[in-house]
């Protein structure tokens, strides 16, 4: 697996595996092509023998308090492998070196693989948005990362492998 951060010459491979992973309610193009640009957020893509497998990306102001996790897809045949977990680190270790202390992101109710994933790095549920994804009326969970105690939690303690 290799993540790197992405680039316009990404974004048709990029939209292929959006309208994908999400057919009812895919980005446009040119949403995600002002995404790829903005400074204000860090897409990267996961690539693999020169084939994109996923993408992900973090709107993260710099010196700002908190991060959103915009989108994360992983084609279906490399679901399961840790790539998004991944992803997600990788995502949350930017907003962390620009300012954040808390993350937050949606996830449709109807995605409990997500959800799950979300749930094991420390996000917690903090509100629902009845009906928010259209035109499938699934609502969206609100999640939030305290993303100081996540990044405590990833470095290893001073007594790791002492038995006592």
């Amino acid at each position: 697996m290799t993540l790197r951060t992405a680039t316009a010459d990404d974004l048709a491979a990029i939209m292929d595996l959006e309208r994908t992973s999400f057919p009812t309610d895919a980005w446009s193009e040119a949403m995600m092509r002002e995404e790829l640009v903005s400074p204000h957020g860090r897409y990267l893509v996961d690539v693999e023998a020169g084939r994109l497998l996923g993408y992900g990306g973090v709107r993260a102001v710099a010196g700002a308090a908190d991060a959103d996790i915009q989108t994360i897809a992983i084609a279906e045949a490399s679901r399961g492998r840790g790539r998004g977990r991944a992803l997600l680190r990788a995502l949350l270790q930017t907003a962390r070196d620009r300012g954040a202390r808390e993350v937050f992101l949606e996830v449709r109710a109807d995605n409990p693989t997500a959800a799950a994933l979300y749930d094991s790095e420390g996000f917690v549920e903090i509100a629902r948005r009845p009906r928010y994804y259209q035109p499938d009326d699934v609502d969206a969970v609100v999640m939030k990362l305290d993303l100081v105690a996540w990044v405590a939690a990833q470095q290893p303690t001073a007594d790791a492998g002492v038995c006592s």
